[in-house]
């Protein structure tokens, strides 16, 4: 499989001559400062191209657009949506014009993915990152005050949340909204409590059905577009894989996955395979997954996660947590197999390591949350060695 890294660009304090180092070829990367819903023009595609692929030294390729986002617009359903659909049909084809054929994108309403805590202690002082359920609902409960938010949690977790709330200084009340906005990267506006509330009530009365239904409209809207220049379009499971603060949420479950690829059956309508937003869920058998719906996976990210009852889980290290890893890499190592003897130029699948522990001297420096390189680098290491060792046991490309 393909060894890629996720890059945020020249601001990035990752630099492209350490993504080479890792020993990554592919760079994952968006052109986030573009405002979502705005065309992403040739020039600035290609000048982002020539930043990754301009040193021949590092035999680098933008090999995935992670993401192209879609306007909150789309996926609320309101008003004329002609511009923006044209609009992001515009950027694919630009994106298609320079040689960028694969995109990543997701479908979460308002919230990307979302931790309540970005700094969980590990032992020898790495960090994770963590979704604590009690902090959850201590948020939705206490902070938002969504009405009815109550039902939508345990009560014992109520009970933690209420403890957590009285004891919680203003400066632990910011540091939680903090955290809970850190999943949205790029160009986007990290709302307020009144903001966030804003942009809850716009999807007010929406349930999974109206959601799935405005994932389907976006899919017939842009999948014939993308079979026409050859651009692969990969959906990135919700992360957590579950409801949030009261938002309907349709990428989570092996049925849903199903239902998606069905609205529009088309090989460029694809997956991001992603272990670790799906292995959060608690009915979710990853491996299985994998294995059912290979021949529609466009790229992978892997990571893993330790789930625990009450609905929390933390970031485990790759080969660790709930996630056989070693069955999923070896479902995609077959599949790449099947592509490349049916003849597919494009059989090689792209693969990240998917979040990392904050280790060593990357402790305190200011990456992205979820995005160290050591931590990554790790990761990347441990994957690679299951996929040399897999691949050479049962004859599989790499």
């Amino acid at each position: 499989m393909e060894q890629t890294w996720r890059w945020f660009g020249p601001n990035d304090v990752i630099q492209l001559n350490h993504i080479r180092q890792a020993g990554a070829t592919g760079v994952v990367n968006a052109l986030h400062e573009i405002p979502y819903g705005v065309v992403w023009p040739v020039a600035e595609i290609e000048k982002r191209k020539a930043m990754i692929e301009g040193d021949k030294s590092l035999d680098l390729r933008w090999s995935v657009v992670e993401s192209l986002p879609i306007h909150e617009d789309i996926k609320i359903g309101e008003g004329d949506l002609t511009p923006l659909f044209d609009n992001y049909r515009q950027s694919m084809r630009n994106l298609a014009q320079c040689g960028v054929t694969m995109i990543c994108y997701n479908f979460m309403p308002v919230l990307d993915w979302t931790r309540t805590d970005l700094r969980a202690p590990l032992p020898g002082g790495g960090t994770a990152l963590r979704f604590n359920a009690f902090e959850h609902a201590a948020f939705d409960v206490h902070m938002l005050e969504r009405p009815g938010a109550e039902a939508d949690h345990k009560p014992e977790v109520l009970a933690r949340a209420r403890a957590w709330f009285d004891k919680a200084s203003e400066s632990d009340k910011k540091q939680l909204l903090s955290n809970i906005m850190s999943g949205l990267p790029g160009a986007f506006d990290r709302y307020d409590i009144p903001g966030l509330r804003r942009m809850i009530a716009r999807f007010k009365g929406m349930d999974a059905a109206g959601l799935r239904e405005r994932l389907a409209r976006f899919l017939r809207e842009v999948i014939p577009t993308a079979e026409e220049v050859g651009i692969r379009m990969g959906i990135h499971p919700d992360d957590p894989p579950r409801p949030l603060f009261g938002l309907p949420r349709v990428v989570s479950t092996e049925d849903d996955l199903a239902h998606l690829l069905d609205a529009v059956k088309s090989e460029a309508n694809g997956l991001t395979f992603c272990t670790g937003s799906l292995g959060a869920g608690v009915n979710n058998d990853v491996p299985a997954m994998a294995k059912r719906f290979a021949d529609r996976v466009h790229f992978v990210h892997l990571r893993n996660v330790t789930k625990e009852p009450d609905g929390s889980f933390q970031e485990a290290e790759h080969l660790g947590g709930d996630v056989d890893m070693v069955s999923v890499v070896t479902t995609m190592l077959e599949e790449q197999k099947r592509r490349k003897d049916a003849g597919d130029p494009r059989w090689r699948l792209p693969f990240r390591p998917d979040h990392g522990h904050e280790l060593l001297d990357d402790v305190g420096k200011k990456t992205h949350p979820g995005y160290p390189a050591i931590g990554r680098l790790k990761g990347l290491a441990e994957i690679r060695g299951v996929m040399t060792a897999v691949a050479s046991i049962k004859g599989l490309p790499v």
